[in-house]
């Protein structure tokens, strides 16, 4: 006779394994669930969430930094967050007809418009205006007006014009080298000091040419540009939060800034890539990796995602005019001095230069490296096996969208920012940045799948 429970589950005696995957299925898809409703339903408490912790965060940096231009943005940057803040808790509890009254002034954009005002532009110009009292290369940083890599990008123009090549010979300074002798960026970067040096010299031209203005403008440009390309899509608030106001980017904007432009250029070789530009991608990819190294990290997540969209052929497109950029561009500061080069941009990034480099952040891999020679092979280590599990992702789960190949690259960075031995908090702005572009992109392609797809069934 047939066993009447044949080919039928068990349910008296359930397999532990599969009753243990089902409870965290269950467990994930409430938590996604329950970050999706925070999101989209009810984003005012999010909102609280991220203003509160930026306010913490910039009362921190004011109260304790030794950085003149990191307390200033600090001061300003509380004021800002906090406003915003309070702007956040008036849309949560006013009641419905208030917010009627209230116009504009009941949009979530208000808190945005908030901090870039008062968090963003108002110390920026103000630490641009006490600059020119002359405070750079003094060893005072709590009279710096701007950070280093500012004044250093602004000599290497100085020095591109006079010399050929923005790098000096630290060896031939008939003194031991000091950590700013160096520009440890590639021979891209001076670009955004030419302006000062060829039109500064009075205080409203020093003013005006001042590098911090240069590379925002150009960062503008970047998102104005891909902005295009994606076909002028509304950018999502938390994309903005993300992206503009969030804590990292709103204090480079106000005292550094270059990593700005070079994230500007990145996220528009993304969109290139993603709208099936290749050469222009591999262009613009190499333009922003001969400023700085890091942004070549992108290279291998667009070659992957042109391939998955475009095929061979684009993706070989793309790295030959990527490649023969590079060389072109680097091959005039090689040519003119060898040494400077390795040293200025290879060796001195690496921590192998003849000054230490000054980027000591106690983020994980600098904390694991600082514990000895065997801390540094682990910290290594580390980083490549991250490496390698973003290689296995690529691999495992190709990128076919905009939106996909940022929040790889924003991984990878992130990655690369925490367990590189020789790094710095502000590195963090590339994620976030990352992110927040992601975030503008994901909708992008929402809105153009919903166009598609009501003019199919039309």
């Amino acid at each position: 006779m047939r066993n009447p429970r044949a080919g039928h589950r068990d349910d008296s005696n359930p397999d532990p394994a599969e009753g243990a995957d089902t409870v965290t299925q269950r467990v994930a898809r409430r938590l996604v669930e329950s970050l999706r409703h925070a999101w989209h339903d009810r984003p005012l408490p999010l909102d609280l969430f991220f203003y509160g912790i930026s306010l913490l965060y910039a009362a921190g940096v004011a109260l304790t930094n030794e950085f003149y231009g990191y307390r200033m943005w600090g001061n300003f940057a509380a004021a800002g967050y906090g406003l915003a803040l309070l702007h956040s808790l008036w849309l949560l509890f006013a009641a419905p007809e208030a917010l009627r009254k209230a116009g504009r002034w009941a949009s979530r954009w208000v808190g945005v418009a908030l901090v870039g005002a008062i968090g963003m532009v108002l110390p920026l110009g103000l630490l641009v205006v006490r600059r020119l009292t002359g405070r750079d290369w003094l060893d005072t940083p709590w009279s710096w007006s701007a950070q280093p890599e500012v004044w250093v990008i602004e000599r290497s123009a100085e020095l591109l014009l006079r010399d050929g090549t923005p790098y000096v010979d630290v060896f031939a300074l008939g003194r031991a080298p000091e950590v700013n002798d160096y520009t440890p960026y590639g021979p891209v970067m001076p670009v955004f000091g030419l302006p000062k040096a060829l039109f500064g010299g009075t205080p409203v031209t020093d003013a005006l040419t001042d590098a911090r203005l240069i590379f925002i403008l150009v960062a503008a440009g970047c998102v104005w540009m891909t902005l295009r390309l994606l076909g002028r899509p509304a950018v999502p608030l938390r994309a903005a939060q993300l992206a503009v106001v969030c804590p990292v980017t709103a204090l480079t904007f106000a005292t550094a800034a270059p990593d700005l432009a070079i994230l500007g250029l990145l996220v528009l070789a993304c969109a290139l890539a993603a709208t099936d530009r290749p050469l222009a991608a591999g262009a613009v990819l190499a333009l922003v990796g001969s400023a700085k190294l890091i942004a070549l990290l992108a290279a291998p997540v667009l070659v992957v995602l042109l391939l998955a969209r475009a095929g061979r052929r684009a993706a070989g497109g793309f790295g030959l005019v990527l490649l023969g950029g590079t060389v072109l561009l680097n091959i005039g500061a090689l040519l003119v001095d060898p040494k400077a080069f390795v040293e200025h941009v290879l060796r001195f990034p690496a921590g192998l230069g003849a000054v230490t480099s000054p980027a000591a952040s106690p983020l994980p891999g600098y904390l694991i490296a600082s514990t000895g020679a065997a801390g540094k092979v682990v910290a290594f280590i580390l980083l490549g096996a991250a490496g390698l599990a973003i290689a296995a992702w690529l691999i495992a789960r190709p990128p076919t969208t905009g939106s996909d190949a940022l929040l790889r690259i924003a991984v990878g960075l992130g990655a690369f920012t925490l367990l590189t031995p020789a790094t710095r908090f502000g590195y963090l702005v590339y994620p976030f940045v990352l992110l927040g572009a992601m975030v503008c992109f994901r909708a992008a392609e929402s809105a153009r799948s919903e166009r598609a797809s009501t003019t199919t069934s039309s």
